[in-house]
């Protein structure tokens, strides 16, 4: 069974960066659709960006510009770089994969089968 393993969270101020990484216990994003979602206290899980396995990015209009999705095949690790970050960014933040073409808009959480156990993000005013 695939296992996700994220990194890189932290706390930064408004307008500070951060990069997220998410490892595969396998070869993973080559054949899967892959994303990032969050959630925030009391809220529901949503999913931010997605990538095809042919490496095409996908985001919601709230990060564009902002956020940029990628993958590292060979290493079997997806990246999440936020720049410009803003209060309402503040997660826990997911990767997640399911093996299935990626669908937009972005499917719902529980349609990802693959998960791994999230990171904090917070952004502060």
């Amino acid at each position: 069974q695939v296992q996700l393993v994220e990194s890189g969270g932290g706390s930064v101020q408004a307008g500070g960066s951060l990069r997220l990484s998410c490892t595969a216990s396998e070869d993973t994003y080559a054949s899967n659709c892959i994303a990032w979602f969050r959630q925030a206290p009391g809220k529901e899980r949503e999913g931010v960006a997605q990538i095809d396995s042919d490496g095409t990015p996908r985001y919601i209009d709230s990060v564009k510009g902002r956020l940029t999705i990628s993958k590292d095949n060979a290493k079997n690790t997806l990246y999440l770089l936020m720049n410009n970050l803003r209060p309402e960014d503040t997660a826990i933040y997911y990767c997640a994969a399911v093996y299935l073409l990626c669908q937009w808009p972005i499917g719902n959480w529980n349609e990802f089968g693959y998960w791994g156990q999230g990171t904090q993000v917070t952004v502060s005013s």
